[in-house]
Formats: structure tokens, sequence, C-alpha cells
């Protein structure tokens, strides 16, 4: 019964949690997309960004533009800053010398229409090439 328990507890209940692994160095015209479908539009989502990055990463933050396609309407574009690093230089997120960080993308997002939706993701920083971002994912789970 225990192990049940346990087994129920480590249940994933991501709708969708999908990794990318960047071209290094990373180019500014490499777009990463990520599709998925929502089939049950009335709860709300939340999107996570999820980033992992070396100690060759040269900055504390970086910045990426965000593009939505939706099934139906206009796409949306965002800019989003991520900080990777504190004020004293110490890496946010967990690992040792590879680190992982979850940003939040968009909390209790309501999808307007059921159906495929494509999110690009893309570095907006002024590095043309960009060095230490090892992959690049994201994540969607219903929100509680």
């Amino acid at each position: 019964m225990v192990a049940l328990a346990l087994l129920a507890a480590c249940t994933d209940t991501a709708l969708y949690d999908h990794y990318q692994a960047v071209e290094k160095p990373w180019s500014k015209d490499q777009v990463y997309y990520f599709t998925f479908d929502i089939a049950d539009n009335t709860p709300p989502y939340d999107l996570t960004l999820e980033i992992r990055s070396n100690n060759l990463y040269p900055y504390q933050n970086l910045w990426l533009l965000c593009t939505e396609e939706p099934p139906v309407g206009p796409m949306t574009h965002d800019t989003i800053e991520c900080m990777l690093a504190n004020d004293y230089g110490e890496w946010r997120g967990s690992g040792i010398s590879l680190y992982h960080l979850g940003i939040p993308l968009r909390i209790r997002r309501h999808f307007p229409h059921k159906g495929q939706y494509t999110i690009g993701i893309r570095q907006g920083m002024r590095d043309e090439q960009l060095n230490g971002i090892e992959a690049i994912g994201l994540r969607i789970e219903a929100s509680h």
C-alpha cells in the first residue's frame, strides 16, 4: 500500500514537458519550437520555461524572444528576461557545473481555443553567438 502511495505521489502531471539541445554556440537566428495540443481549454495552465546552462555562460541574465502561434488568431510576441545568476554571480537553480532553472512563462494561462499551439524561443542577447546554454525546455501543467 505504501509503494502505491509513493508511486501516486511521484506521478508526473505535466501535459507537456520537452527539452531541445541548443546548438553551440546559440546563433541569434536559431529558433527552437515547441508544439503542443490543448484538448481541454477550460482549466488554467502554468507554462514554465526550463533552461540548462553551464559555467561558460558569460552573463547574469538571458533575454529571450518568444512567439506563440495559436490554432486560431494572430501570433503574439513577448520578450522575457531570465535571471540565471544572483547579484554575487552565484548561479540560480539546481546543479553543479550544469544548472537547471525553471522560470515561469505564464501562470494560470487560459488558452482561448482547443487545438495545436506552437511556442518559438530564440536568444535576444547582443551577442550573435551565445555560449553556455545547453538546452531549452517547456513544461505545461494544470494550475493548482
